[in-house]
């Protein structure tokens, strides 16, 4: 018997149809996308295999491209690597924000129906199953930054935005409006987080950096709680200060002037910003008028400044 004949006579008829198949007609008919309109049940990576992977992938771009002519390049493709994974968390972060929407509106439109109720239940797992995937790539962007700082000697930052991490959420959540409070909560604690606000202010010029982490260390060591806010300038004591924050993995806010919307005024417009969040003190080196201009605010709201002077 040829294989014409045997198609012929259906007698491979009854043979089940494969996965894949079932997927396309799935999608023909309902528009069906796995993982997409229910929670993925699938485990996060673990935290070991994520580290022992990144590790890879750093190490066998410096052996590919080091002693190269590549090699100056080697730095762009790191930042890009875990650029990668700050782009994912974003994505997603955006993923969280419609569907914290969605809930809201789901809730609104609750009418005692099993349809609307499931709908909700539905909204709510997918919401945490966000959460969870956030925060994975988070940790992956963490931990590649801190490759990417053994690698090159200075810190991963994103060219636009922030970088933050946010804290796990518990997947017993089951009430929708517990869900976005606590997500709200933990989103305000990481902009703002919790602990002894310390201003930092000095110029672009001084570049004593032994002199201020020996300031830093002895203020850290009265408040281990210790938040550095700086204005973010690109070189000198603020850039010191941001190294010496960095090492020691104290959280810093950096209050950078907004120079599109208050051109020559942006700078003292940064100082009233600073300052509005009242911290418990200020430490100043030596800078220029606009470092005045903020040990002078700060005095007139009572704030405590320690003014370090030069030699």
């Amino acid at each position: 018997m040829n294989l014409l004949s045997t198609l012929d006579d259906g007698s491979e008829a009854g043979q089940a149809a494969s996965p894949t198949d079932r997927v396309i007609y799935e999608m023909q008919i309902y528009g069906h996308r796995p993982f997409q309109d229910e929670p993925d049940p699938r485990p996060l990576p673990e935290e070991h295999v994520v580290q022992a992977s990144l590790t890879t992938v750093f190490d066998a771009l410096c052996e590919m491209l080091g002693d190269t002519r590549l090699e100056p390049d080697l730095e762009d493709l790191s930042w890009s690597t875990v650029n990668l994974f700050h782009r994912a968390g974003e994505r997603i972060q955006r993923e969280l924000d419609r569907n914290e929407e969605a809930q809201r509106t789901n809730q609104r439109e609750q009418d005692g129906s099993e349809v609307k109720s499931v709908e909700l239940e539905r909204l709510i797992a997918e919401g945490i199953t966000l959460l969870e995937r956030r925060n994975s790539f988070e940790f992956m962007r963490d931990y590649a930054a801190d490759l990417f700082e053994a690698q090159t000697g200075s810190a991963w930052r994103p060219r636009t935005g922030s970088k933050v991490s946010h804290a796990n959420l518990t997947a017993a959540m089951i009430d929708s409006r517990d869900f976005l409070s606590a997500r709200r909560r933990a989103e305000t604690e990481v902009l703002i987080p919790a602990g002894t606000k310390i201003a930092f202010a000095g110029g672009m010029d001084y570049n004593d950096h032994e002199r201020i982490w020996a300031k830093l260390d002895q203020v850290h060591a009265k408040h281990p709680d210790m938040i550095l806010l700086h204005g973010g300038a690109p070189k000198g004591a603020e850039r010191i200060a941001a190294c010496w924050a960095e090492a020691r993995k104290i959280t810093q806010i950096s209050f950078k002037p907004n120079w599109n919307k208050h051109a020559k005024a942006a700078p003292f417009r940064r100082n009233d910003e600073m300052l509005s969040i009242l911290p418990a003190g200020l430490i100043v080196f030596p800078g220029n008028g606009i470092t005045g201009n903020l040990a002078d605010k700060a005095r007139s709201l009572g704030i405590p400044v320690w003014n370090v002077g030069g030699d």
